[in-house]
């Protein structure tokens, strides 16, 4: 599905409606569960995040993971920045894996490691595509 999005909050408004759907979603509670994240400097991904966890009601204030590389949000978000991470080994040494199980994981800079999606049962790949100064487009596919 392809959203079109003018302004910051239109990307805030989609992530949300992403995260209601995630949070409705009957799932095994240990079900892994992934949002990757595709996008260059800039296009929205951290905004995107903020919808996704007013989706299911974490009232927490999200913001770039970037210097952090993880943020928690209420024990069952967790906002991964992928950018300096290019490998298996990198992800290790972050503890990545230790997360799997505990909750939602979002994934800024997805494309850094593409064999990523196998680690989850469920995720969905959302690609934002800068289209003018405030314009996205926000392309939105699941898979399983």
């Amino acid at each position: 599905m392809i959203y079109k999005s003018n302004s910051s909050d239109e990307t805030i408004k989609t992530g949300e409606e992403l995260g209601r759907e995630m949070g409705a979603a009957i799932l095994p509670p240990a079900a892994r569960r992934a949002v990757l994240l595709y996008g260059g400097m800039g296009a929205g991904k951290t905004h995107f995040v903020k919808g996704i966890a007013q989706g299911l009601g974490i009232s927490a204030n999200v913001t770039s993971p970037t210097f952090a590389i993880v943020n928690e949000y209420e024990d069952r978000l967790f906002h991964f920045d992928l950018f300096r991470i290019t490998s298996f080994d990198d992800l290790y040494a972050i503890g990545f894996f230790d997360y799997l199980d505990r909750g939602i994981i979002v994934c800024e800079w997805s494309e850094n490691i593409p064999e990523l999606e196998r680690e989850f049962e469920k995720f969905y790949k959302i690609t934002i595509t800068k289209t003018g100064e405030n314009e996205r487009e926000i392309n939105v596919n699941s898979g399983t």
